[in-house]
């Protein structure tokens, strides 16, 4: 009985299905868990597919070009995703605690103004989509800017920042980011044997 007591706790701190129909997103499919703790903007422009949980404080707020998730995706606690450019998370691509991904940025050269309470013509912002491809991971407290793509299956370190495209399935790290090594590829034959499970 306790089990059931804690489980019933836990899923209640999520939105249920009707629930996430009534905060409007442009689509999301089945098994979708998103913590009520969560604080969603422009839920119109969002997209998500099966197996996704977003979990307490995180913050999404898509642009005019959205917010892409895939599926089997995980975003933990106090993730940020915001900008006017579009955000893509594919497949099997995941975020830990406390990661910012911007699709906008202000220029910090003293040229212009900053800050969303400053009308846009006193203001140069950079706009620019970000991918994460099939199977990336990011570390804890890592920063990626506007205009990166991660190739499939990369892994970039916590605490890193993230202000260039990474080839495929490399493991970077650090401010400046670097490259450490190679990935391993075993997780693609892994993906195949997953889709294959009959309870998949």
């Amino acid at each position: 009985m306790a089990w059931k007591i804690k489980f019933n706790y836990i899923m209640s701190s999520f939105y249920s299905e009707e629930e996430l129909k009534e905060i409007g997103f442009k689509s999301f499919g089945k098994n979708v868990l998103i913590s009520k703790k969560a604080s969603i903007y422009g839920a119109s422009r969002i997209s998500i597919g099966n197996h996704v949980r977003i979990d307490d404080f995180c913050f999404l707020s898509p642009g005019e070009n959205g917010i892409f998730l895939g599926d089997y995706i995980h975003i933990a606690p106090y993730c940020s995703l915001a900008g006017k450019g579009k955000i893509t998370m594919e497949d099997f691509s995941g975020l830990s605690a406390r990661i910012c991904i911007f699709s906008s940025s202000d220029d910090y050269s003293g040229g212009s103004l900053t800050n969303p309470t400053v009308p846009d013509k006193y203001k140069k912002v950079h706009h620019g989509d970000v991918l994460l491809e099939k199977h990336v991971i990011i570390g804890a407290n890592s920063v990626i800017l506007p205009g990166v793509t991660i190739g499939k299956g990369s892994a970039i370190g916590a605490l890193s920042l993230v202000a260039k495209n990474i080839e495929p399935f490399k493991i970077a790290i650090g401010s400046p980011l670097k490259i450490i090594k190679d990935r391993k590829i075993d997780i693609v034959e892994i993906e195949e044997n997953f889709r294959k499970d009959p309870d998949f």
